[in-house]
């Protein structure tokens, strides 16, 4: 399939099969044919373009940028879709590959398979392709067999390559064969980034959709209120003694743009998104998980099992036990939102953020030492635990957060025996449900495992 969208016509090849590996990196451990899914890999070559800077780059993020050439790449798309055309909700989530572990971690949208959306998952970054550091950890050394002809120009070219892909899943491809959605009937594109990708897609947001117009709504989690670079091609490696910044633009997103943009994030960005921290609008939502960290154990231990398949291990952490609380579900409520907003809907609810106060700024903590506002999870509103997104580790060794389990007299304090606790955190559970910040089936899950918690049976 081709689509004159560009310089030239992008070339869509797959699905791809075969390598040492026999399956592409990152691929799904969940059973998706199970739930109604197939995934399957694709490459994408064409031309992107960069920009540059017509005016300084301003905190308002009303960055005014032009083309200022472009240059030939070869990468991939990972895509999950619904196998039954009946099941697809019409919105395509375009996901930016993240690479600060130098090699790729996809998004955590596990929450959001029972939705309808398809996932293209792209591969926008040369880290991901052609890894960093004394041993590269991308696609062509993971598979050389399967992932030796992809070719990335630099990360100036990142933005043009993520609008490039997009265009072959949008409502104006090109009709033809191979079609990576097989005929799916798309009607509007969703731009997910967590993380650098988030800040990525900040610089997307400001710089190049008002360009390009090309998405219908954007989602960045865990996003710590800094835009990317637009005119360096400065990597990120974790194992460098000092690695380049990787956020070199602290900056609000641009509120001009006629399409939803929506923030979440955890606990850990906090502080290094207060300053860029704006306000709710007919078409910006912000929403803070208390007590969830950038790297909670229940995603940490997903990932896990994906990276020991794939023959890889987890970028090094620090301190003690990972925060217990993932943002991933609200990534999945938000999701839902989104989806009823781009088509008419009301915009999500708005939600109080985490309460910082005093100077200098901290955040405000009850009597558990837990955070007090933002999106408030039923761990955070039945607790049985201090659980934070901050860490005493610098860097990336303390986005996991810390959980730190109440001792036996705390938890006989608060719930008399396990029936107690149980009833009130299915009550907050279904709180967070209404609240619009978790779905049904999510809370289901959760209440399931407070069923396990370490409360005696009998007071």
């Amino acid at each position: 399939m081709s689509t004159t969208r560009g310089v030239e016509p992008l070339v869509v090849t797959g699905p791809i099969t075969g390598g040492a590996h026999g399956w592409p990196f990152a691929a799904a451990v969940d059973d998706l044919a199970a739930i109604g899914y197939v995934e399957e890999e694709f490459f994408l070559a064409g031309r992107a373009p960069r920009y540059r800077p017509t005016a300084p780059l301003g905190a308002d993020g009303r960055w005014p940028v032009e083309v200022a050439g472009h240059e030939a790449f070869r990468t991939r798309v990972l895509v999950q879709r619904p196998s039954d055309p009946a099941r697809f909700n019409g919105t395509v989530v375009v996901c930016w590959n993240n690479v600060t572990a130098g090699f790729e971690l996809l998004a955590d949208v596990s929450s959001a398979l029972d939705q309808g959306f398809a996932f293209a998952c792209v591969s926008a970054q040369s880290v991901g392709i052609d890894g960093v550091g004394q041993r590269p950890l991308g696609l062509r050394a993971w598979d050389p067999e399967r992932y030796g002809e992809l070719s990335h120009p630099g990360d100036v070219y990142s933005y043009g390559i993520f609008t490039e892909a997009a265009q072959a899943f949008g409502p104006a491809r090109t009709p033809g064969a191979p079609d990576p959605l097989r005929g799916l009937a798309v009607e509007r594109l969703l731009a997910l980034g967590a993380s650098q990708s988030a800040g990525r897609l900040a610089t997307y947001v400001n710089a190049v959709q008002p360009v390009v117009g090309v998405f219908d709504g954007f989602l960045l989690l865990v996003h710590f209120g800094s835009g990317t670079a637009l005119e360096a091609d400065d990597v990120f490696d974790a194992t460098a003694p000092a690695p380049p910044p990787i956020f070199r633009n602290r900056t609000r997103l641009r509120d001009d743009l006629s399409v939803p943009v929506m923030v979440v994030n955890s606990e850990t960005e906090t502080m290094a998104y207060l300053g860029s921290r704006q306000p709710d609008t007919d078409l910006f939502r912000f929403w803070e998980v208390a007590g969830a960290s950038h790297g909670p154990r229940p995603q940490v231990e997903r990932r896990a099992v994906k990276l020991t398949r794939d023959g890889l291990t987890q970028p090094p952490r620090a301190g003690g036990p990972p925060s217990e609380i993932a943002y991933a579900p609200v990534a999945g409520a938000a999701m839902a939102h989104l989806q009823r907003w781009m088509t008419g809907g009301p915009p999500p609810p708005s939600q109080a953020p985490i309460t910082v106060t005093g100077d200098p700024p901290t955040i405000e903590r009850d009597e558990h030492r837990n955070a007090r506002g933002g999106v408030r999870l039923p761990q955070i509103e039945v607790p049985i635990a201090h659980n934070t997104g901050l860490s005493p580790v610098p860097g990336l060794g303390g986005l996991g957060g810390h959980s730190e389990p109440f001792d036996a007299t705390t938890l006989a304090a608060l719930y008399s025996n396990r029936q107690v606790f149980a009833e009130r955190f299915a009550v907050a559970a279904r709180a967070s449900v209404e609240a619009g910040v978790l779905s049904a089936a999510d809370a289901d899950l959760l209440v399931a495992e407070a069923a396990r918690a370490p409360i005696p049976a009998t007071g």
